[in-house]
């Protein structure tokens, strides 16, 4: 094979295992629980 083929596969390889190599960064993720919806009034035909 001539050197610039091998120059080429080289780089190329060593390009594949830099992108393989590098770990995802871990994202956090934090739940927050809703507030519990509050019931309607009840209407009972009167003021108070």
């Amino acid at each position: 094979m001539s050197k610039s083929i091998k120059t080429f596969l080289a780089v190329g390889l060593v390009a594949v295992v830099a992108a393989c190599g590098q770990s995802a960064p871990v994202e956090e993720y934090v739940v927050v629980d809703p507030e519990p919806i509050s019931s309607e009034p009840t209407y009972t035909g009167k003021y108070k």
